[in-house]
């Protein structure tokens, strides 16, 4: 069990609320704390939530956390106007990154978009483009800045020309190969795993940015599950001990052997303790 605190700002959204679901059930995370407009559907005992308002964020609604993880985000056509999605999409993530930067917290972890740079000829990659390069201007001790592509998954809103492309990648998806490969879209509930994955193992790096080919395959270190002794060990079944207690025929795990008949021998090998028959002495 770990003991790492992570905060979470925009939990409400796609990618967000994956994410707060995943930090919740990591054992690197004892403490998950949500930062929101308004109170997310999914409950945990791990969970705290302060429902802010963005206008008036100040510096004591950051408590102290190992992670800060950014996912706002809007559309035009939610926020009503360009300002208003400005707002969302640069305005908030900057104003949080200053905070976050004055309580000490080491990590920032941000979405922002494919394409985006701030000379670009589309608007919305021009705002994403701007929020990076501000973020990178203010000296924070680690930014990893995350830029998926189409995101896919179940939203509680209904967005029109979302579905379209979502509908309209899936058949071009095995066309999208080599540089291609970039273009295509990205499950929300990846995204927020490879925010973890990069938390937890990322370089560390002061700047860092992971494109959305990055992010599909970002998973887990494997952990090697060394099972039942077998093998060059001793032979399972007639070395079990006769108290296992059996269920359907299954040895129970925490009874494997009759130690009576081993005495361990005072040697490593290939990190694997062998076992010596005292009968065979």
């Amino acid at each position: 069990m770990g003991m790492r605190a992570a905060i979470v700002v925009g939990a409400t959204g796609l990618t967000g609320a994956s994410l707060v679901e995943q930090l919740c059930e990591n054992d690197e995370y004892v403490s998950v704390t949500v930062i929101a407009r308004r109170k997310p559907a999914f409950e945990h005992a791990k969970l705290e939530v302060k429902i802010r308002n963005f206008d008036t964020l100040e510096e004591n609604d950051i408590a102290f956390a190992h992670e800060l993880y950014c996912c706002l985000g809007t559309t035009i056509k939610k926020a009503g106007s360009r300002e208003g999605f400005e707002k969302v999409d640069f305005d908030y993530p900057l104003a949080i990154a200053s905070l976050a930067k004055k309580r000490g917290i080491p990590h920032l972890l941000v979405i922002t978009a494919m394409g985006a740079n701030e000379s670009s000829l589309f608007y919305y990659n021009r705002v994403k483009g701007k929020l990076e390069h501000e973020l990178m201007e203010l000296g924070l001790q680690r930014l990893s800045i995350v830029r998926p592509s189409l995101l896919v998954g179940e939203r509680t809103e209904f967005r029109f020309g979302e579905k379209v492309g979502e509908k309209a990648l899936k058949f071009v998806k095995p066309l999208l190969v080599g540089p291609l490969k970039r273009s295509r879209a990205i499950e929300a509930s990846q995204v927020a795993k490879a925010m973890i994955v990069i938390a937890l193992y990322g370089k560390e790096l002061p700047i860092t940015i992971y494109p959305s080919q990055d992010l599909a395959s970002l998973d887990f270190p494997k952990v090697k599950d060394m099972g039942a002794p077998r093998g060059n060990l001793f032979y399972w079944e007639k070395n079990k001990s006769p108290n296992a207690m059996e269920e359907e025929g299954k040895v129970s795990r925490d009874v494997i052997i009759n130690r009576d008949k081993f005495k361990v021998q005072e040697t490593v090998v290939d990190e694997e303790v062998k076992f010596k028959r005292r009968d065979e002495e």
